[in-house]
């Protein structure tokens, strides 16, 4: 993981279920485009392969399709249909069906599928602040949309306040997620929402996955939506080019819980205010706007439709993939866009489509 900051290890007892934290410091590492696979385990331990436990007690189905050969000039897109109407997602699609552009050049689409490559799915839960989000309702609907994830998709949990923890590893195996999320820590009255700290490691996590090929998703369950910068994190342009280079999608969960409303709006207040002074500050919203993500709010105990149809658009996605026109590997960021050929929308009316609008080329 990124270690700008320390990072808060949780150990949980087995009879009692208390909840201890401690803080160790290690040495960070810069972000890179297109980054190389690495394993490391959490907490910066090396390891071989740190999904073979996973594989032992739940077997890893063979996908059904070929997967995509991963090039270093590939930009993938994945890429959500709605009916704009009725909010639902459109399926049936065909490869003709869609047109790209990278920097207004038209871009040749050389891969295509629906729903067929694996997911990893990060779920990043706040425990900062004086709200939470995580309660039982939360977590219910938490544990039954995971249920609706593929057998081959993997789940990793972060905890975020001030720190970011690693709560869970990539795993494969649904007893071992559950068992996380029956014991995630309580949340800390003192506790901030560090938005830079916890997109860094994320982002930096993402390149464990075990899915390289596959489409990596960042879901935040928060009371906070927006925060500016924590000083003692990566800068807020850094995690959010950590963000882009690492081709996550992000969605945000928001529980409507009492005094929500009223700590967002403080927030916003504050960022405003930061940023006339030259501060930046993070908003989830944006971010997912930029990924080509949803975010998604209701009461506590409407979440688990709400959760349902979150897991059933990602199950619905288009992935697409071309190979860029503009050869320079400079590193530059290049903005995407994604649409329809005008005969679907006179077929099915009104669409919007969520999809990535930028990438970060590859650096020589």
């Amino acid at each position: 993981m990124r270690s700008r900051n320390p990072t808060l290890l949780f150990l949980i007892l087995p009879f009692t279920s208390i909840v201890f934290a401690a803080f160790l410091f290690y040495p960070g590492k810069s972000v890179t485009s297109q980054r190389p696979d690495k394993r490391v385990k959490a907490n910066g331990a090396v390891a071989a392969n740190q999904n073979s436990s996973d594989a032992r007690s739940t077997p890893t189905p063979a996908p059904s399709v070929d997967v995509v050969k991963v090039d270093v000039d590939l930009v993938k897109v994945d890429a959500l249909v709605l009916n704009k109407k009725t909010a639902t997602a459109v399926s049936g699609l065909k490869q003709e069906d869609f047109q790209i552009y990278e920097d207004g050049t038209k871009q040749e689409i050389t891969h295509f599928s629906q729903d067929e490559l694996p997911l990893s799915v990060m779920l990043v839960i706040d425990r900062g602040g004086c709200l939470n989000p995580y309660g039982d309702e939360v977590h219910r609907a938490a544990r039954e949309a995971i249920d609706r994830l593929k057998p081959v998709d993997e789940i990793a949990v972060m905890g975020y306040a001030s720190f970011t923890v690693l709560l869970q590893p990539f795993s494969r195996n649904r007893m071992v997620i559950e068992n996380t999320l029956n014991n995630i820590p309580q949340q800390t009255a003192i506790g901030e929402h560090c938005l830079n700290s916890v997109f860094a490691d994320a982002a930096d996590y993402m390149e464990k996955a075990s899915n390289p090929a596959g489409r990596r998703v960042v879901i935040v369950l928060t009371g906070a939506s927006r925060r500016f910068h924590c000083p003692d994190g990566p800068s807020d342009k850094s995690a959010i080019q950590a963000i882009y280079e690492s081709g996550s999608v992000v969605c945000g969960i928001f529980p409507k819980v009492i005094g929500r409303g009223l700590e967002n709006a403080q927030l916003i207040a504050a960022t405003r205010v930061t940023k006339l002074a030259g501060m930046d500050y993070i908003d989830i919203q944006d971010l997912a706007n930029e990924t080509g993500g949803e975010v998604m709010s209701d009461k506590p105990e409407k979440l688990g439709t709400t959760f349902q149809t979150l897991i059933d658009h990602l199950r619905s996605r288009y992935n697409l993939a071309f190979v860029s026109t503009n050869k320079k590997h400079d590193g530059t960021t290049r903005k995407l866009k994604l649409d329809l050929v005008p005969l679907i929308e006179k077929s099915q009316g009104k669409l919007v489509v969520k999809a990535r609008r930028s990438y970060i080329a590859p650096r020589n």
